[in-house]
């Protein structure tokens, strides 16, 4: 899976903005904490869930249960405005 290239993303003084660009049926931006960035830019390059996970695993000190869960949610809602390419 991949951020969908229609979708690019920013940070302004301190926040993380994902906003679509040209054909997107979603007609919005995303405001995202520092673990959604996170996501958000493995996902510039292609990837699977179980390597966010691991990249966040390997980054945080938190339960991986706990990582996976916000992964999939993250994810989800991504799916949700189409800014995942499958």
């Amino acid at each position: 899976m991949k951020l969908n290239e229609n979708f690019i993303t920013y940070e302004q003084d301190g926040r993380h903005i994902t906003v679509p660009v040209g054909n997107s049926s979603f007609n919005g931006l995303l405001r995202s904490n520092e673990t959604a960035a996170f996501i958000i830019e493995k996902l510039k390059t292609e990837t699977t869930e179980d390597e966010i996970v691991k990249a966040l695993f390997d980054e945080y000190d938190a339960p991986e249960s706990v990582i996976r869960e916000d992964v999939r949610a993250i994810i989800e809602k991504l799916r949700s405005v189409g800014a995942i390419d499958e």
